[in-house]
C-alpha cells in the first residue's frame, strides 16, 4: 500500500472545492437539465427538502436527506416515455423526485479528517460522492507522521477547544456556536476528484500504474450492451448505474461483439435532451450512435421544438421563444459519417462525440486513467489487443480505485479504537 493513501486525509482534496448548493427534489426536470449542463461531473445530487433549514443540522441529518444522483441518461430516458413525448412542456415541468432513482448509499457524509484509504474503500464499494463539512476544525494539509486517534489526524485539529479531539461533539451542541454554523456548509468530492489526486501520485504507486489493466484485474466483464439493430429504447428498460453506460455492439461470426458506439450519461451530458429523447424512442441503437441522415428518409424525421437551454442558441429567435427545426444526429451532439445500412464500419470512420472511448487489455492503468480524466468520462471500454473492435469489458472508477489499493489486508494498519 502506497503511503500516500495512509498519510493523507479527505480534507486534502477539498482545497478549492466550492460550497455545495443543494438541488431539491421539488425542482423541475427543466431546472435539472440546466444544472447538469453547468455541473462539472455530468450529474447532480438530489436532496429532500426540509420544512425549515436549521443551522444545527449535523452529518447524520444531512445523510438522511440525500435522495439519489440524477444524470443526463436518466433524464433522456424519462423524456423518451410515450406520455412525455406527447406533452413535452408538461414533462419538463415534472419534479425530479419522479425521475431520480432513490439510492441513499451513493453519497456518504465524512469528516475532513477521514483517512484517504478509508474514503477509497467506501468508493470501491459503491459510494460515488463524499460530502465533506467545510469546518474550521480541520486545518491545512495532513502531516505524514501525524498521530492517529479514532481515524483522525490530531495535528490537524484545533486544540483551542476542549472538544477538538471529537469535532462531531460540537455539532450536537444546542447553543448557537460558530462551529455548528460552519458545519452546515459542505463541499462534494466525486470519484473523479479522487482519481485526479491519484494520477498526481503515480510515482508513489509504482509499479502499479505501468502494469496492464488485465494483469491488475481491473477489467469488468459484466457490462451492459445492446445490438445495433434493436430499438434504442430497449437500452433504457433497466438503466445501468455504474458506469451509467450501454455499449452498442454488432455480433460477429464467432459469437463475439464488435463495439460501434455507446449510450451513456457522459455522452449525453450537454446534448439537446428533447432531440435525444425522440431519437431514443424512435431510432435503432445503431442509428442513434452513428447518425441517421444516411439511414432514415428525411420524410420520417420530425420537426423538433428547441428550448433555449436544451439546444443550439442560434436556433432560438431573439425573443427567447422556441423554434422548430428538423431532427438530425447533430441535434444530439453527434456528428454523422457515411455508413452502410448494416452499420458494418470500423471505428476509424467515427467523428465527434459519438465515438466510444476504448483501450486495449494491454493498456496500462496510467494510460486508462489519463483517458478518462482528459475526456471527462466515467469509464473506458476494453477491447482485445489484436482486434480493437472486439469488446471484452469496461473499466470504471470503482475498478481503478480497487486496482491501486489492491494488496494484502494485513498491510493496512488498523485504526485504534477509542
Amino acid at each position: 500500500m502506497a503511503s500516500v493513501f495512509l498519510h493523507h486525509v479527505v480534507g486534502d482534496l477539498t482545497v478549492g472545492k466550492p460550497e455545495l448548493v443543494e438541488f431539491s427534489e421539488t425542482e423541475t426536470v427543466e431546472a435539472a437539465v440546466r444544472a447538469i449542463g453547468e455541473s462539472t461531473e455530468g450529474g447532480i445530487p438530489i436532496w429532500r427538502k426540509t420544512s425549515q433549514k436549521s443551522v444545527f443540522e449535523n452529518a447524520d441529518m444531512r445523510q438522511q436527506r440525500f435522495l439519489g444522483l440524477l444524470n443526463s441518461l436518466d433524464i433522456v430516458a424519462f423524456l423518451a416515455r410515450d406520455e412525455c413525448l406527447v406533452d413535452q412542456d408538461k414533462a419538463m415541468r415534472t419534479p425530479v423526485s419522479e425521475v431520480v432513482v432513490p439510492n441513499n448509499a451513493l453519497l456518504k457524509v465524512v469528516d475532513p479528517a477521514t483517512r484517504l484509504i478509508d474514503a477509497l474503500e467506501m468508493m470501491k464499494h459503491g459510494v460515488k460522492h463524499l460530502l465533506v463539512p467545510k469546518s474550521t476544525v480541520w486545518k491545512g494539509m495532513s502531516k505524514r507522521f501525524s498521530i492517529l486517534y479514532n481515524g483522525k489526524w490530531l495535528k490537524n485539529l484545533d486544540t483551542s477547544s476542549s472538544n477538538s479531539v471529537n469535532p462531531a461533539a460540537n455539532t450536537n451542541r444546542s447553543s448557537s456556536s460558530s462551529t455548528a454554523i460552519i458545519r452546515d456548509k459542505f463541499c462534494c468530492l466525486s470519484r473523479e476528484d479522487v482519481a485526479r489526486f491519484v494520477i498526481g501520485c503515480l510515482g508513489a504507486l509504482a509499479p502499479i500504474p505501468l502494469s496492464s489493466i488485465s494483469s491488475l484485474g481491473a477489467i469488468n466483464p459484466n457490462y451492459y450492451s445492446i445490438e445495433a439493430s434493436l430499438p434504442t429504447i430497449e437500452a433504457t428498460r433497466k438503466l445501468p448505474q455504474d458506469p451509467s453506460a450501454v455499449a452498442v455492439v454488432e455480433p460477429t461470426a464467432d459469437c463475439q461483439h464488435k463495439i460501434i458506439g455507446e449510450i451513456s450519461a457522459c455522452k449525453l451530458w450537454k446534448c439537446d435532451y428533447l432531440a435525444a429523447a425522440w431519437a431514443l424512442a424512435n431510432l435503432s441503437a445503431g442509428q442513434f450512435v452513428m447518425g441517421v441522415e444516411d439511414n432514415v428518409s428525411p420524410r420520417s424525421l420530425p420537426d423538433l421544438t428547441v428550448s433555449p437551454i436544451l439546444g443550439d442558441d442560434n436556433l432560438v429567435n431573439g425573443s427567447g421563444s422556441r423554434r422548430l427545426r428538423k431532427f438530425s444526429s447533430r441535434s444530439i451532439g453527434f456528428f454523422s459519417t457515411p455508413t452502410s445500412p448494416s452499420f458494418g464500419v470500423g471505428r476509424n470512420m467515427y467523428r465527434g462525440r459519438s465515438a466510444p472511448l476504448t483501450c486495449k487489455v494491454t493498456s496500462s492503468l496510467a494510460a486508462v486513467m489519463a483517458q478518462m480524466l482528459s475526456h471527462r468520462a466515467t469509464h473506458v471500454w476494453v477491447t482485445e489487443a489484436e482486434n480493437e473492435d472486439v469488446l471484452v469489458g469496461v473499466v470504471g472508477y470503482a475498478d481503478i480505485l480497487a486496482a491501486v489499493t489492491r494488496q494484502p489486508a494485513a498491510a493496512i494498519p488498523e485504526t485504534p479504537s477509542s
